[in-house]
């Protein structure tokens, strides 16, 4: 479970986000200004926080911009706006989900969780069928080795291997590829994707690793297959 993170000016809406995310079995802390959970988050470390864009003190934006200047921690911004600018603004600024008021406490719980899963898949280490960690990654460094050989991979190319190798077997659409390798949402291409698996490929075969450790699936994507 998660220690969650929750700014909130309101305080029926703050209490109820953190009662159902306590109910889920999360450790939650809410603090009704951005001056008191910037203070926290200082002061601790977090999986998960949840940030009310107009907040009195630091407004949501500026703790977001605060945020992602220590950290990669997951942002999800909850508003009552509207506009597409302010989303943009938002998101722009490193927010990996946003909330619009009103919503569904149970719905914030299930992107909560599901965020969290994904960060608990991007620091598992993947294991070769006979379970010895042939790939090995360090997302704090965006450093990837295979073997004992280190890999000189890019930023997309690095969240692309780390994405694939969570889950074996598993077919990923490339649009999910596009969504985990590029977190400021911008638009590319499959043609983009298929581009980078091609030059990861040839990097993890320079390194010893099968040719058939990343396979394509026509009209689908790609999965990652464990290594014998």
């Amino acid at each position: 479970m998660g220690r969650i993170l929750v700014a909130e000016d309101e305080p029926e809406i703050g209490s109820l986000l953190k009662d159902y995310l306590e109910q889920a079995g999360h450790s939650c802390t809410h603090h009704l200004d951005g001056g008191e959970a910037w203070k926290a988050f200082s002061e601790a470390e977090w999986d998960l926080v949840l940030l009310d864009v107009m907040m009195p003190g630091l407004d949501g934006l500026e703790l977001c911009r605060r945020i992602r200047e220590r950290s990669r921690v997951p942002v999800f911004f909850i508003t009552a706006r509207h506009d597409e600018v302010d989303r943009i603004v938002g998101l722009k600024l490193g927010a990996d989900d946003y909330i619009v008021k009103p919503f569904s406490p149970r719905e914030v719980v299930a992107r909560v969780e599901a965020q969290l899963r994904r960060q608990q898949w991007q620091t598992e280490p993947a294991q070769s069928a006979s379970g010895a960690t042939a790939l090995s990654l360090d997302p704090g460094a965006y450093q990837a080795r295979y073997g004992k050989v280190e890999l000189e991979l890019t930023p997309v190319e690095f969240r692309l291997l780390q994405t694939l190798s969570r889950h074996p077997g598993r077919v990923y659409r490339r649009e999910e590829l596009i969504h985990a390798a590029y977190d400021d949402h911008r638009v590319v291409s499959d043609r983009t994707v298929d581009s980078h698996i091609k030059n990861l490929r040839h990097k993890l075969s320079a390194a010893g690793a099968p040719n058939t450790l990343i396979q394509a699936v026509y009209g689908v994507g790609y999965k990652y297959t464990a290594t014998p």
